[in-house]
């Protein structure tokens, strides 16, 4: 199977790529110029040390979010109109800001609370919010979008993913770089006001920006299913 995308990234270009066959799909233009205009405003302002800003409570976002809204609706098309926000982060790279970040899978979620469920391991606490890793399960069951605010050409370090990784499980580090070879890259390549779906295991990466500038990124990660054992997701 992997050797089967990795010869459909060398022949397709990235508007033929789906969520369906690749686990990752381009909605182009999906904001209009003013509905961009309207999230930027809601959007917190990134202070320039930080590359990523975790957000909680935003006055105006859920109605973007929501699975009728501008933004919610396309993980909706994949998981149905039951899903939901459960985690919000704001990127930005800058000349500041300029890092890179080598292929991993997200593997963690945030939750209300630390309560002690089989299968929910390695916890931790990012900007004061509690997370913690869940099965690997739960996570294939989750999409997660990019909202690109600014434009990514290849030279703003646009984002990595390996079309098909997400459909291997759990892989571990010294396979990743074997994964990814037989699987092939995409650069997910964005105008403002595109939107990246992916499935939220897939194996991902970012190189520094050549030019930085700024490339701000609105991240939400969407599930449908609630969590066992008193476990409650944190939400945005």
């Amino acid at each position: 199977m992997v050797e089967r995308l990795a010869y459909r990234c060398a022949t397709l270009g990235i508007e033929q790529l789906t969520f369906l066959a690749d686990g990752a799909q381009l909605f182009r233009q999906a904001l209009t110029l003013d509905q961009l205009h309207q999230l930027k405003a809601i959007l917190p302002h990134l202070p320039p040390d930080h590359a990523g800003l975790r957000l909680r409570g935003i006055e105006g976002l859920a109605p973007f979010l929501a699975a009728s809204g501008h933004v919610g609706s396309r993980a909706a098309s994949v998981l149905g109109e039951a899903c939901r926000p459960v985690r919000a982060i704001l990127f930005d790279k800058t000349q500041a800001m300029n890092w890179a970040l080598g292929w991993h899978q997200d593997r963690t979620i945030a939750v209300k609370e630390r309560i002690s469920v089989d299968g929910f391991e390695t916890w931790s606490v990012k900007n004061g919010m509690q997370h913690v890793e869940p099965p690997f399960t739960l996570l294939s069951g989750m999409v997660t979008l990019r909202v690109h605010i600014d434009p990514v050409p290849a030279s703003n370090a646009p984002l990595l993913v390996a079309p098909g990784s997400h459909e291997l499980g759990r892989i571990a580090e010294e396979d990743v770089k074997d994964v990814v070879r037989r699987c092939g890259t995409v650069a997910c390549l964005a105008d403002r006001g595109d939107i990246w779906l992916y499935a939220t295991p897939i194996l991902h990466a970012s190189d520094a920006a050549d030019a930085p500038m700024h490339r701000r990124v609105l991240q939400v990660d969407f599930a449908v299913s609630e969590l066992p054992g008193g476990l409650e997701w944190l939400g945005v």
